[in-house]
């Protein structure tokens, strides 16, 4: 039984293995510069850290807006019908995302000293970031399209771990400067790398290229504005209203959520260039099949992680973060662990196939819809309740977000285009 299921799902298992290890190399050594900032950081420091840390990828958001997942999209694409396109999309993709990021850094040195005001110092040591990080995400958008893994793999462990050494050594001697300046040193040497990883392109401008990048980007990259202003934002608001140290708090159990649904997502990613492919030529009712059966165990998987995060991280919190309040963290962990089961199939949703089937005007909609209902939330509850007003904010928005976008728009959706399908081929 076993091995007929391995015989199956055998690419997608292999695949999701060195994509596995992939974000372990670059997520995991963020994650790790977060966890030497947490330890070796005062609380108030640590949330400047985080404070302008988000700030920078929300400024990033805009240099990438979608353009690496519409790169990965397309590289599947043109790899399966027109291999000559394929070497034009590297270059032309490059174009674009350097044009937004000199944009952005430009109105970033304009409007930053008067916006950030005595903060504004920490912003510049992360300005390579700016054009570094869309950059990274590119050759992994065609790393991903091209289904190169392993390669991914390997490149980002190598890089990660080289890294280990001089990101400690940096946080250690510098504190928050080198906290930040060990960000651009491990950009710049993952780019650097995943460069000469990929050479297979054309210098050659192609505006109709341009232009399909450009286009599904821009739908991509409005939701993405979407999901940071119904997650990230949050950070923003409670800086604005001098809750620095609180940013400490909330960026804990962020990164722990995060962590959580890292599985779900690299799963959504796996699998999604074979869904472009299924989408494509029209397997809808091998689509839906396949979406009722996963997303029912993705629910029950996210049931079961949320019951051990809720006996294990409290004992956890108690051994590596005895300096924080364990109080709070351990109420926002418990309202936060109620969204974990939806989340893991919604997430996996929306990345494995959402993206993938072009429907990403769903995912721009409604991100955006609730997006902004959660920075209207946080303003009113904060001012009401304090800041534990952030969190119920993204609870009741995220959970909004989940039925509309799944359950009253894209399930209907694929259910609709299987049964239209199957009438068609009885006749």
């Amino acid at each position: 039984m076993l091995k007929k299921l391995y015989g199956i799902h055998k690419e997608t298992i292999h695949n999701f293995f060195w994509r596995a290890l992939q974000t372990i190399g670059k997520e995991g050594i963020t994650f790790i510069i977060f966890v030497f900032c947490v330890k070796l950081l005062v609380p108030y420091q640590f949330g400047i850290y985080n404070y302008i840390l988000t700030i920078i990828f929300f400024l990033i958001m805009f240099g990438d807006f979608g353009i690496s997942t519409a790169t990965s999209k397309y590289v599947a694409e043109y790899n399966a019908v027109d291999k000559n396109k394929l070497k034009s999309v590297l270059f032309n993709s490059i174009l674009i995302v350097l044009s937004l990021t000199v944009i952005i850094t430009i109105l970033t040195l304009i409007f930053g000293p008067w916006y950030l005001k005595e903060k504004y110092i920490y912003i510049l040591y992360l300005l390579p970031l700016i054009f570094l990080a869309p950059m990274t995400s590119l050759y992994d958008g065609i790393y991903r399209g091209l289904k190169r893994f392993k390669k991914l793999a390997v490149i980002s462990l190598i890089i990660g771990s080289i890294s280990l050494g001089f990101i400690y050594f940096l946080i250690n001697t510098y504190g928050l400067i080198g906290a930040l300046i060990s960000q651009d040193l491990f950009y710049f040497l993952l780019l650097l790398s995943l460069g000469i990883g990929y050479r297979e392109f054309t210098l050659k401008i192609n505006k109709k290229i341009m232009g399909e990048i450009g286009k599904y980007s821009l739908l991509v990259g409005l939701s993405t504005l979407g999901y940071f202003l119904y997650t990230r934002v949050d950070i923003i608001v409670l800086g604005q209203f001098g809750l620095i140290e609180q940013i400490g708090y909330y960026e804990i159990i962020n990164k722990i959520f995060v962590l959580v649904l890292l599985p779900v997502t690299i799963l959504g990613t796996v699998v999604a260039p074979n869904s472009t492919k299924n989408f494509a030529i029209k397997k809808f009712g091998y689509i839906k099949n396949k979406l009722i059966k996963e997303s029912s165990l993705l629910f029950i998987s996210g049931l079961f992680v949320s019951l051990i995060s809720f006996i294990i991280l409290p004992f956890i919190f108690k051994i590596f973060l005895s300096e924080y309040d364990l109080s709070l963290l351990t109420k926002i962990l418990n309202i936060i662990l109620l969204l974990v089961p939806l989340r893991f199939f919604s997430t996996y949703i929306s990345v494995g196939y959402i993206t993938s089937s072009g429907r990403t005007a769903i995912l721009t909609k409604y991100l955006i819809i609730f997006g902004i209902a959660n920075l209207i939330l946080d303003i009113i509850l904060i001012n009401l309740i304090g800041f534990i007003g952030v969190i119920y904010a993204t609870l009741f928005t995220q959970i909004l977000f989940i039925i509309f976008k799944d359950f009253l728009s894209f399930i209907p959706w694929i259910f609709k285009n299987a049964k239209i399908k199957k009438i068609k081929e009885a006749y």
